[in-house]
């Protein structure tokens, strides 16, 4: 018997078992759950042609005699549109001195670490623009990004000198604690439409429990703030220049899911992004006090997703923006140019990190672990190296070797291996090496948590709906 003669054969596909069920996909990048009656007829081919059974298979391109190859290519391009494009995120440590002390971090008012100076970072805006990337996002961070002000306004002015020639799409944003903002930087970054973010943990409490200041309440500083940076958005009719706020969950915000949620909702955020704190940096030398397991941090994203939920179906719009970028992989098959989740990741190909001192690292997660002593993912210097040889640098290679997913034997036979990626800073930070051991590592129990826990909702038709929605907006 040949193949054509068997009409339900499999093509090539991945499973991963949920409870009863089975989850199954297939390279084109359509996830599709079965009973475990309907899984043992696609493995053993015995789907009978013209049931709903097999139109739902082939429609998944789980058939070899049913394979719709255009659907498939337009699957794995929009999966892996970014691999392709060159870096779009430039981030610029304008220094590495703070005005708090949180808990997961080593930036300190009397810590080490100088300031960026003016030509480094024209340097590194220029080094920026040698990328390919039509879209070109230059984030300014610290530290406080704010107490190198100098260095800040003259990258700004550099880049958009230099936009004026290449006409990218420019984004230009500041990550800032913003307790040093003030009325004067506050017109300036409005006037020259630099966006702001700022970090927002949650109620006060919570907030000031995890970023000390001694000058006050740090939370009260940054809703103010965050306050003003939206009127004043809403005043000019710029969606585009609305604040953002990201939460760092910490073993402390496990206790309070919906306190967090309510309190971006009572500021008007439109959303929150719920995202596990990473062991790379000072967080992993601070674990055993802040960090938490897999599970731990699932439960908790459960209970507050199960929130965001409720607050939609109630009628008011309020975006779970890691549900949202998940979902774009999972309904929409594109990518959501969230560099984690790629296939090789963003570690150089997507992104690239300027320290202070002009270095030049394949991320931000590399960066910080050369902040603690171990300059591994170091690509060079915007001083010394073309922009040719940093993106060509042995740190660059090995990140792309080990975070492609058809190199990690565990990750190639996986079910969500069309949507997901590895990184490698994670790896080498937790396990020692870039490739890393997926299976008994954390990183794999947690995305396959989330991915399950959002495709559960992508099947119940209310909750669909809302996602759906959310795909429609800007905050997804």
């Amino acid at each position: 018997m040949t193949r054509k003669d068997v009409p339900g054969e499999p093509f090539d596909f991945r499973f991963e078992r949920d409870g009863s069920s089975y989850l199954a996909a297939g390279p084109s990048g359509r996830l599709v759950r079965l009973t475990a009656a309907e899984f043992a007829a696609l493995a053993s081919g015995s789907a009978r042609e013209g049931s709903p059974l097999f139109g739902r298979l082939a429609a998944a391109g789980l058939l070899r005699g049913r394979l719709d190859l255009e659907d498939a290519v337009g699957g794995l391009a929009g999966l892996s549109s970014g691999a392709s494009e060159g870096p779009g995120l430039h981030i610029l440590v304008l220094t590495l001195r703070c005005n708090h002390a949180c808990v997961y971090c080593r930036a300190t008012a009397s810590g080490g670490g100088g300031m960026m100076s003016r030509g480094t970072a024209l340097r590194a805006v220029e080094t920026a623009f040698q990328s390919p990337s039509r879209k070109l996002t230059l984030e300014f961070q610290g530290g406080e990004a704010l107490l190198n002000w100098p260095a800040l306004k003259a990258a700004v002015g550099r880049a958009k000198d230099l936009n004026r020639r290449a006409g990218k799409d420019l984004a230009l944003s500041v990550v800032t604690n913003l307790s040093l903002m003030d009325e004067e930087k506050f017109a300036w970054l409005v006037g020259e439409g630099v966006s702001v973010c700022t970090s927002l943990d949650g109620p006060a409490a919570l907030h000031d429990a995890n970023r000390r200041w001694a000058g006050g309440s740090s939370h009260a500083k940054a809703v103010h703030w965050l306050k003003r940076f939206m009127a004043a958005a809403a005043r000019d009719g710029r969606r585009d220049a609305l604040p953002s706020a990201l939460m760092t969950t910490t073993r402390l915000s496990l206790k309070d899911p919906r306190g967090i949620v309510e309190e971006y909702r009572a500021l008007g955020l439109g959303g929150i992004f719920l995202r596990p704190l990473s062991p790379i940096g000072y967080a992993g030398g601070a674990w055993p006090e802040i960090g938490y397991g897999p599970e731990e941090f699932l439960s908790f994203y459960r209970t507050a997703l199960k929130r965001v939920m409720e607050i939609n179906l109630s009628g008011e719009r309020f975006v779970e923006r890691n549900a949202a970028l998940l979902a774009r992989k999972l309904l929409r098959r594109e990518d959501p140019n969230y560099l984690d989740l790629r296939s090789p990741c963003g570690a150089a190909i997507g992104q690239l990190a300027y320290n202070w001192d002009g270095d030049v690292y394949t991320c931000d997660e590399g960066r910080m672990t050369a902040a603690c002593g171990d300059p591994f993912f170091r690509l060079g210097s915007v001083r010394g190296n073309s922009y040719r040889e940093l993106l060509t640098a042995p740190a660059a290679r090995v990140c792309a070797m080990a975070s492609c997913l058809e190199n990690q034997p565990y990750c190639a036979r996986c079910v969500f291996k069309p949507f997901c990626g590895v990184c490698p800073v994670h790896n080498y930070s937790v396990q020692g090496s870039p490739w890393g051991d997926i299976p008994s590592g954390g990183w794999c129990a947690l995305q396959k948590g989330l991915f399950k826990e959002v495709f559960s909702l992508l099947e119940r038709p209310r909750s669909r709906g809302v996602i759906e929605g959310w795909l429609e907006g800007r905050d997804a």
